[in-house]
């Protein structure tokens, strides 16, 4: 991972329907997304974020175990 490369994990809640979305590139440090579409809805953000650098995108499951990992360059362009 390169230091301008950003992490994103998306991690299922234990206290409620949903998943958090995690990332040292976000000033508030997480987002909560619920209902059927909660994880998709979390990547997509992540993905729409990172167009401005390079992202890691991490989605666990309720164990703590990797399912998925998404690699994500930036294609962010100013007109």
């Amino acid at each position: 991972m390169t230091s301008s490369q950003h992490v994103y994990e998306v991690t299922p809640r234990k206290d409620h329907r949903g998943v958090d979305l995690i990332s040292d590139a976000l000033p508030f440090g997480r987002l909560w997304y619920e209902g059927p579409n909660a994880c998709s809805n979390a990547i997509g953000y992540a993905i729409h974020y990172s167009r401005a650098h390079d992202a890691v995108i991490r989605v666990y499951d309720a164990a703590s175990n990797v399912i998925e990992t998404h690699e994500h360059k930036s294609e962010f362009k100013e007109w």
